[in-house]
């Protein structure tokens, strides 16, 4: 196996750039999800709607969003914002219901005594109810980050530079150590954002360690 010590710079590159294309619409989507998952949770009748139209677009073959992209943008068809557009599209998709649900499993007796203790809406949102739908969230945030860190890969079909060049080149060229390099740098950097992501819950969540021996 000669092939990776050789290349290892040009594997970090690309799973920096990886990790760039699949990391950031996690943030944006989140951003976009939580006011749209609070709609959902707030009103019934909106629920549906949010809820069923955002999770259409998980519906789009990714191959044809990415091709699509830079005509709705106007972006070059090799610019990375069409990758990251499209991105923060899938997981607005997969977030929405997993906000809508975290906000669901707000117990109604906490919901009420925020309320009673003078919390407006706003309010009891930011400080009750979005801290304790963290671990509901998370759960999501981080089936949406290994999404991403796979569907990410499909861009090298259009130029993009990123793991999934790996991936191509050792298909068409029938190199079996690029393609299996290329295989276990996704898996490894999916589990990556998975550890980040539960870390980040833990630190968010520190009551639900309470009382857990030391």
């Amino acid at each position: 196996m000669t092939w990776l010590p050789e290349n290892i710079d040009t594997v970090g590159s690309l799973a920096l750039a990886h990790s760039y294309l699949a990391g950031l619409p996690l943030l944006f989507g989140l951003l976009l999800a939580l006011p749209l998952g609070w709609a959902a949770h707030r009103w019934e009748r909106v629920r549906p709607i949010v809820v069923v139209g955002t999770g259409l677009l998980y519906t789009i073959p990714s191959l044809a969003l990415f091709v699509l992209m830079p005509l709705v943008l106007g972006t070059k068809i090799l610019a990375p914002e069409n990758v990251l557009v499209a991105m923060t599209i899938y997981t607005v998709a997969l977030l929405v219901r997993t906000v809508a649900d975290g906000l669901d499993s707000v117990p109604d007796n906490v919901a009420a005594a925020a309320t009673a203790m003078g919390y407006g809406q706003v309010a009891r949102t930011l400080r009750i109810d979005l801290p304790l739908a963290v671990p509901v969230i998370a759960a999501g945030l981080r089936v949406a980050a290994v999404s991403n860190v796979s569907i990410v890969s499909i861009a090298s079909l259009i130029g993009v530079a990123q793991l999934g060049n790996l991936l191509t080149d050792g298909y068409g060229r029938a190199f079996p150590e690029v393609l299996w390099v290329g295989i276990l740098a996704c898996v490894l950097l999916a589990l990556l954002f998975d550890v980040v992501i539960v870390v980040l819950a833990r630190v968010l969540t520190p009551w639900t360690r309470a009382g857990r021996p030391a």
